[in-house]
């Protein structure tokens, strides 16, 4: 009698444990998927530059970012450049507030806005000094693996610079950037940490080679 009511207890106990384990994994698609962190390259500049600083530059139009299709989307991507460096691919749970290149354009137009008029490509008003147009593709905007331990944000950019004429533009100069800044960690966070400051930097020497351009373009 014992060796029965052993068994019993034993499979009314398999029996509850199976019926526990089924509402289990039955309310488990109910469970909230984790949402997305979304990330930008922060606020920008806090304080507005005083209007005067834009008087003795040229106006520039800054149209539309070109880029490739694979960046064509919010995803923050990554490469392992030590396995597969022609696969890119997206953190799953990390998204950018806009598409790279949208991002890319907020923040040169931020910078530059602070020493000189710049325009949408649309707008086409009437400037003091004859406008140029600032033609930026962007080839490469990821999170670089160069080892499990070592990677960067790395950009790669082609910047054109032209000078609106009858019908059409006339080519000024073409030049293409690449650049690197370490990340922190191994991360999205990280590298979306890097790709800010690669931007930055990117911005940075925008700035000055259209400068030269422009200085070479007035010696003339």
């Amino acid at each position: 009698m014992t060796l029965i009511a052993d068994y019993a207890y034993s499979t009314r106990a398999k029996a509850l444990f199976g019926l526990v384990f089924l509402s289990l994994a039955a309310c488990a698609p109910l469970q909230p998927q984790p949402r997305a962190v979304v990330f930008d390259f922060g606020p920008g500049a806090t304080t507005a530059a005083p209007s005067n600083r834009m008087a003795n530059l040229p106006t520039l139009v800054l149209p539309e970012v070109e880029a490739s299709a694979a960046l064509d989307s919010t995803a923050v991507l990554y490469r392992l450049g030590y396995s597969d460096a022609q696969q890119l691919r997206p953190y799953a749970q990390a998204r950018w507030s806009m598409a790279p290149a949208q991002l890319v354009r907020q923040r040169l137009r931020e910078q530059l806005g602070q020493r000189r008029a710049v325009l949408q490509a649309a707008q086409g008003m009437a400037t003091a000094k004859p406008a140029l147009t600032l033609h930026l593709e962007l080839d490469e905007f990821s999170h670089w693996f160069e080892t499990p331990e070592r990677s960067s944000g790395l950009v790669r950019l082609r910047a054109t610079l032209a000078q609106p004429v009858a019908g059409g533009e006339r080519l000024l100069a073409q030049r293409s950037f690449v650049v690197q800044r370490a990340a922190s960690s191994a991360d999205a966070a990280g590298g979306v940490r890097a790709l800010t400051a690669a931007t930055d930097a990117l911005i940075g020497e925008i700035e000055q080679w259209v400068g030269q351009v422009e200085g070479a373009q007035a010696a003339k």
